[in-house]
């Protein structure tokens, strides 16, 4: 493990330093072995390890690359880890979302264009209409908050808060507006947020995603006491 580990040391540190920066093929694994100085069996078990991270790219019969690198790729493992969460963990989780999706509503409150708004003005309404619908209404639940996130140009905000707002996760909290027949409320709520975003009110948009993030966590506080 020792050397595994300094083999992956070595191999991110050629990567910072742009020695191999993304798309770039590694050198065959004697060449790469013999130019950081250990052994070929450690760095086989690096690339392993980087691979699985999304940091390397192996491509059978043609060579190992470094991969693009972007927030997306390398996050994208957050979404499987949030839902191996215990049930008082993921509501951490809900305190991490408070904290950064009232803020990314209210980047999007500037940023979006004309067609993100057109875009989320028609998610609005299937939601409307499928207010019947959990399993609907939940796909655009997901779909409307993921064209808010987008519309900041941050990737990196984006990948971070998908992680955090998984479909297991949404559809905990969704089952307990069901059950509680309280759809009604954050359909609402979702329609406050577009508005705000309709009128570029970075502060009105953060305070009703605010709202809304919290009636999401009450609900799911709900649903872990019931069992």
């Amino acid at each position: 493990m020792a050397l595994t580990d300094e083999a992956i040391t070595k191999i991110r540190a050629m990567i910072r330093s742009g020695e191999l920066p993304p798309g770039a093929r590694l050198p065959p694994e004697p060449q790469l072995a013999a130019q950081i100085g250990l052994s070929r069996s450690g760095v086989r078990e690096a690339v392993k390890v980087l691979e699985a991270a999304r940091v390397l790219d192996v491509r059978r019969g043609d060579g190992t690359y470094v991969t693009s690198l972007g927030p997306r790729l390398l996050l994208e493992g957050l979404g499987l880890a949030v839902e191996l969460l215990r049930d008082d963990t993921l509501l951490e989780v809900m305190e991490v979302r408070r904290l950064l999706e009232p803020m990314a509503t209210g980047l999007a409150a500037v940023r979006m264009s004309a067609e993100d708004l057109d875009a989320l003005g028609k998610i609005l309404e299937d939601m409307r209409s499928a207010r019947d619908d959990a399993e609907l209404l939940l796909q655009y639940d997901m779909e409307f908050h993921r064209t808010v996130v987008a519309a900041t140009g941050n990737e990196t905000l984006a990948s971070v808060l998908e992680g955090l707002s998984t479909r297991t996760v949404r559809a905990r909290v969704w089952r307990g507006l069901i059950e509680g027949n309280a759809a009604h409320i954050t359909l609402a709520e979702h329609e406050a947020i577009y508005h705000a975003l309709v009128a570029r009110d970075q502060l009105l948009a953060q305070s009703t995603a605010m709202v809304h993030v919290n009636t999401s966590e009450a609900w799911l506080r709900a649903i872990l006491s019931a069992g």
